[in-house]
């Protein structure tokens, strides 16, 4: 059974064709990674460098040769130069701003993400908050029930006074006791 050509390809991205068409389209991030690597690669000391030894080898290349050698003279004062130089600024420009803007995009996403994120740590702060208050209340109302160390430590005594009692023993004095320890 024959396919039909306008239903859309399962198994390919939206925006494609399973087939392989003969002008196909460049995605949108695809030139938007391409303008940000340039924007990148244009902020490089390595570019500033390769571009000044360019100018440089043109101009010493078009003042010193002989006129027959020189394609772009200093005469017509490095008119190619000039229109080289023009052209490569208003191809750069754009694509530096279209690379921030990508960069604006990504930044305003973050901090939306930063915001929701500490929204949500503020209402788990509130929350712990709440859950201590009622932990404390929840202490001082059992206070009379909960057992103290001094109050543990007499009572411990006390049983150990009738322990002796009944072996026929005199009761320790408490500071023998301390001693034995």
């Amino acid at each position: 059974m024959a396919r039909s050509s306008r239903l859309p390809s399962l198994d390919a991205p939206r925006g494609r064709s399973g087939i392989i068409s003969r002008n196909p389209k460049p995605s949108q991030d695809r030139f938007g990674r391409f303008s940000e690597a340039f924007a990148r690669g244009m902020g490089t000391s390595g570019f500033l460098i390769g571009m000044t030894v360019f100018v440089v080898v043109w101009l010493a290349w078009n003042t010193f040769m002989p006129p027959a050698w020189q394609f772009d003279p200093r005469a017509t004062n490095f008119t190619l130069l000039t229109l080289i130089l023009s052209l490569q600024a208003s191809y750069a420009a754009p694509l530096i701003l279209l690379a921030q803007n990508r960069q604006d995009d990504r930044d305003r996403v973050q901090i939306v993400q930063d915001r929701q994120r500490a929204e949500r740590n503020l209402a788990d702060t509130e929350y712990l908050a709440r859950e201590i208050v009622a932990l404390r209340l929840a202490v001082k109302d059992f206070h009379d029930e909960v057992v103290t160390k001094d109050a543990l430590r007499s009572e411990l005594r006390q049983l150990l006074d009738r322990l002796d009692e009944r072996e026929g023993r005199e009761p320790e004095a408490p500071r023998a006791r301390e001693e034995r320890r």
